[in-house]
């Protein structure tokens, strides 16, 4: 898929740990990690904001695009 998310990099960044990102935002360490090796189809704005307001980035710090082949996607996987 096109779309990269670059959440290792920031944490590293940051000195943050996935552990403590967790507690700070609500969100689990296993749907974190998905989110971190690439494996997550989608990620719910919500989420996007609770790790920029606790990563004090933006969206574009976590999330780049490379051009590839276009990926499919169900309907409601657009939703959110």
């Amino acid at each position: 898929m096109p779309v990269r998310v670059n959440l290792d990099r920031v944490l590293l960044e940051r000195r943050m740990s996935l552990t403590e990102l967790s507690d700070r935002v609500g969100v689990t360490i296993a749907n974190l990690s998905i989110l971190k090796t690439g494996k997550a189809r989608a990620v719910r704005f919500s989420t996007l904001d609770a790790l920029c307001r606790e990563l004090q980035c933006q969206p574009g710090d976590l999330l780049s695009y490379e051009s590839g082949p276009p990926a499919s996607y169900d309907d409601d996987e657009l939703e959110g």
